[in-house]
C-alpha cells in the first residue's frame, strides 16, 4: 500500500485512546494524592474496593473485577496479606482455587479513606454535572461492552 493511500490518523486530541488516558489521569491525580499520605497504591485500593464492596471473590475473578492482569494480582496477594488487608483461603473442595477476602483491618482502612474518596468524586460530580456524569458512565459502560478484538480492521 503506499503512502498516499493509507487512512488519514485522526488528531491526538481526538483520539479515543487519548482521551482516556487524559481522563483517566485528571481522575486518578486526586485519588493517588489520598492514597500515597497512607503509602498504598491504586491497584491495593482497587482489590480492598472491590472486595469490600463484593465480598469474597476467587483470585481470577478478582483480578478481572480490580481491572488487573491476574499476574499482578497474584503478586500483590501475599504482599496485602502481611499487611493484614486481606486473607486467602483455598475452598476444600478445589484446592487449585484461592479465594481473596478483606479483614477487618483492610475494611477499616477502606472506611478512613471514603470521605476523602466521597469528596474527590463530589468534586468530579460537581464540575461535570450529575446527569453528564451518568451518562457518561453509561457510556462508558457501553464501550467495555463491545467487542473490538480482531474483525477486519474496518476493511
Amino acid at each position: 500500500m503506499a503512502m498516499t493511500d493509507t487512512p488519514p490518523l485522526r488528531r491526538t486530541r481526538r483520539s479515543l485512546p487519548i482521551a482516556l488516558l487524559r481522563a483517566r489521569e485528571a481522575v486518578m491525580g486526586p485519588i493517588r494524592e489520598m492514597l500515597a499520605q497512607s503509602g498504598i497504591s491504586e491497584q491495593k485500593w482497587r482489590v480492598l474496593r472491590v472486595l469490600q464492596e463484593q465480598g469474597p471473590l476467587e483470585l481470577t475473578l478478582l483480578a478481572h473485577e480490580a481491572c488487573l492482569l491476574l499476574p499482578s494480582l497474584t503478586r500483590m496477594v501475599r504482599p496485602m496479606e502481611d499487611e493484614g488487608l486481606i486473607r486467602r483461603t483455598t475452598p476444600k473442595g478445589d484446592r487449585r482455587k484461592v479465594v481473596v477476602a478483606i479483614t477487618e483491618e483492610g475494611q477499616q482502612f477502606v472506611a478512613s479513606h471514603s470521605g476523602d474518596s466521597a469528596a474527590i468524586f463530589a468534586r468530579i460530580e460537581a464540575g461535570f454535572g450529575h446527569d453528564r456524569l451518568e451518562d457518561l458512565l453509561d457510556l462508558l459502560e457501553d464501550l467495555q461492552r463491545l467487542d473490538l478484538r480482531g474483525g477486519d480492521s474496518g476493511r
